[in-house]
């Protein structure tokens, strides 16, 4: 097996939901990214590339040993949110303006690895809030192969 330490090339596949103010968003992404083993977390990156934005936006998603996920896209506006299986997490959101507090609810995380060939997914439905005020309710799909 290649050496997790250094990072290796996986390919990502990507599904997302977005439901807000009733109307419904999908997106989808095929792209190559990298996955690296630090202590006994693991982390994706990859670079999202839309119609929105001229620059590549990069992306990390931490998968912790303690089953969490975290989720960073370091562009102007900076995301990083947390999510945890039943639980309401504190999260931030960083714009031009300051830091704007946001709060994700997990139903549902499920992260599934497998060693041969290493791959895995990753479900979450989380639901997003700036204070108790709801922004939208949100589903992720990921699949990786290295």
């Amino acid at each position: 097996m290649d050496d997790l330490t250094t990072g290796v090339p996986v390919a990502i596949h990507l599904e997302t939901q977005a439901r807000q103010d009733g109307d419904t968003a999908n997106y989808a992404l095929d792209v190559d990214g990298q996955l690296v083993q630090m202590g006994g977390a693991f982390y994706l990156r990859y670079k999202e590339v839309n119609d929105e934005t001229t620059d590549p936006v990069p992306v990390t998603i931490k998968l912790a040993r303690n089953g969490d996920v975290v989720l960073t896209r370091s562009a102007e506006n900076r995301l990083r949110l947390h999510f945890s299986n039943g639980k309401r997490v504190r999260a931030h959101y960083q714009t031009p303006m300051g830091i704007l507090p946001v709060e994700t609810v997990t139903p549902m995380l499920q992260v599934r690895l497998r060693e041969r060939p290493f791959s895995g997914e990753v479900n979450v439905n989380y639901d997003l809030y700036a204070g108790e005020q709801l922004i939208g309710n949100y589903k992720l799909r990921l699949q990786f192969t290295a």
